[in-house]
């Protein structure tokens, strides 16, 4: 059996967050064991380097699986965060609505639609992911780094050059 993060037993329409490495899986429990998740191929426990897979795929298919068929021997923990932000939907809509997609193909992108969006429409009405939110963060602080770097090596050429000058006037 995978550890738990806390020693909490979901409940209908919580969120599972699964710690996979290097990103995290989502499932929503929808109860007597089971979680309803959106699973691009690629996307297996233990998969290692070769959940990167999932960045190529458009595709997903919506899956009922065990929990511990889902998490394998990965850490995981329930992970209802923005029911501070979002108010939930009510434990049976959200299992009913998680229930209907099963089976279903659904368009993937790591970044506009992916499982962590998928669970969050479920349980909010809001398709959200922190993951990307983040990555979308570090690549603008990356971005402006490397900006300000730029200006900084600017700066001293044009000083640089400006001494020159100077000296060539004297």
């Amino acid at each position: 059996m995978a550890p738990t993060l806390y020693d909490e037993k979901p409940e209908p329409g919580d969120l599972i967050e699964i710690f996979r490495g290097s990103y995290q899986h989502w499932a929503v429990y929808i109860g007597d064991g089971f979680v309803v998740h959106l699973a691009p191929p690629s996307e297996v426990p233990d998969a290692g380097a070769n959940s990167v897979m999932s960045v190529l795929t458009e595709k997903a298919l919506v899956q009922k699986d065990g929990l511990w068929d889902v998490v394998g021997t990965d850490e995981w923990k329930i992970s209802n965060s923005l029911d501070k932000t979002y108010e939930p939907r009510s434990p049976g809509v959200i299992v009913r609505e998680a229930c209907r997609l099963v089976g279903q193909v659904l368009p993937y992108c790591v970044i506009r639609g992916n499982c962590e969006h998928f669970v969050n429409e479920l349980r909010y009405g809001k398709a959200e992911s922190r993951q990307v939110r983040k990555v979308g963060e570090v690549v603008m602080y990356a971005g402006l780094a490397a900006a300000a770097g730029v200006g900084v090596f600017a700066l001293a050429r044009w000083l640089g050059g400006s001494k020159n000058e100077n000296k060539e006037t004297q």
